[in-house]
């Protein structure tokens, strides 16, 4: 896959394609992993009528909780939309500008995998008998409720890691490794950003968590 990657030099340029109505994953736990230089690169891009797929809706008043707050996301796919500091999808969402899927996180978890690994759909215990399954396929399996969930694929995927190497093979640290791998793979483009880019070879394969055939841009932003 040498070549394949494109490294880029500014995160403006990394997403500046985006369109609008795309389906954006974005990954981070909270803050942790969350690529804040690539949000707000997209925020400027001008893209709108997004559907973005995270694990939450935002933090404070940077990162995702800005592109909220810029009326740039018209749907939230996510586990949990409201925290103490999650006053700009809060807001959008009583005023009736901001629509809503909630996730229960294993099910986004393995949603977002499950478009990666080509896997059609699948059957799950979560939800059952609750809400979230209403107006899905259920099945008793072996005595025990399921649902059928489908895959979560996105036009774009926009990750923080901690480093890549020149072919785009990355490694995380610690916890902000989170939905990064997966939504890597679910994505039709994958924009990575890196606080360093290391030569070819510098990184222990063993330690590589996404290989580059995941990857299509990687920018340095810091």
């Amino acid at each position: 896959m040498t070549g394949r990657v494109r490294l880029v030099e500014t995160a403006t340029e990394a997403v500046a394609d985006t369109a609008d109505g795309a389906t954006v994953l974005i990954g981070g736990f909270g803050s942790a992993g969350q690529p804040v230089e690539l949000i707000e690169a997209l925020i400027d891009s001008g893209a709108a009528g997004l559907t973005v797929v995270s694990n939450n809706a935002g933090n404070g008043d940077h990162g995702l909780a800005a592109l909220i707050r810029e009326g740039r996301v018209a749907k939230m796919i996510c586990s949990f939309p409201r925290q103490t500091d999650s006053w700009c999808f809060d807001e959008k969402y009583r005023a009736g500008e901001i629509e809503l899927e909630l996730v229960p996180q294993g099910n986004l978890a393995e949603r977002i995998r499950a478009a990666g690994a080509g896997i059609g759909a699948f059957f799950t215990p979560t939800g059952y008998g609750t809400p979230l399954a209403e107006g899905k396929e259920t099945r008793e399996i072996d005595g025990r409720g399921y649902v059928l969930e489908y895959p979560l694929a996105g036009d774009l995927a926009l990750v923080s890691a901690h480093r890549s190497d020149g072919l785009g093979n990355l490694v995380y640290r610690k916890t902000a490794r989170n939905f990064g791998p997966i939504m890597a793979a679910a994505a039709t483009t994958t924009v990575v950003q890196v606080a360093e880019v290391v030569p070819v070879g510098a990184l222990d394969p063993e330690h590589v968590v996404t290989p580059c055939v995941y990857v299509d841009r990687v920018v340095a932003t810091s």
